[in-house]
């Protein structure tokens, strides 16, 4: 799994006039959490890029004084006007301790409804997950080449070794619709058997 390395220092003062001079000299302050206390850092916001602005899930390992913190990205805030990234909530993973992930869902195989002139729809682009860090993995696949016209293949389907799905079981992941196209050659077809 990539690992995204971010180098980072400890933040000595907080507040509102200090998290704005840090923002003004294109740093973003952010926590790291889970572990044995909670570490207030700031970094330069061109490391966080890989870690953001991506569907991939990667691990973050924040250095800060020495120190290395293996993470995963939890929450994220931005500038509602610039856009700009202005804080980072980061989870910091601890061995036999769960821990609650969003990670990609892949579909893999060509769907045979989509060959017979379906069309396919993806409904879910990640799933909730809860494990062990050990476990984590950059994306979860899900073949869907028996996936017929008119057919769904739901969050049961899904199969994980050593990882819990949070969602509800019944939420459909991706279905083979009916192109318009071929429900007018059936209704042809239709009418010419009359």
């Amino acid at each position: 799994m990539k690992t995204i390395t971010i180098e980072g220092q400890l933040r000595t003062e907080t507040g509102k006039k200090a998290t704005r001079q840090l923002r003004s000299e294109g740093q973003v302050p952010g926590v790291i959490y889970g572990g044995e206390q909670e570490i207030n850092f700031v970094a330069p916001a061109k490391a966080f890029k890989p870690l953001v602005y991506t569907a991939e899930f990667n691990l973050a390992e924040v250095n800060i004084d020495g120190k290395s913190y293996k993470c995963i990205l939890k929450d994220m805030q931005f500038d509602k006007v610039s856009d700009a990234l202005t804080h980072v909530d980061l989870q910091e993973l601890v061995e036999n301790k769960p821990v609650i992930a969003q990670l990609p869902l892949h579909l893999t195989g060509s769907p045979a409804g989509v060959k017979a002139g379906g069309r396919l729809v993806v409904k879910v682009k990640a799933l909730k997950v809860k494990t062990l860090p050990k476990y984590l993995k950059e994306s979860i696949e899900l073949d869907i080449t028996n996936l017929e016209l008119n057919e769904n293949v739901r969050i049961q389907d899904v199969k994980t070794e050593n990882m819990e799905i949070l969602m509800s079981p019944r939420i459909p992941v991706a279905s083979i619709v009916m192109t318009r196209q071929l429900k007018q050659e059936e209704a042809a077809a239709e009418k010419g058997k009359k």
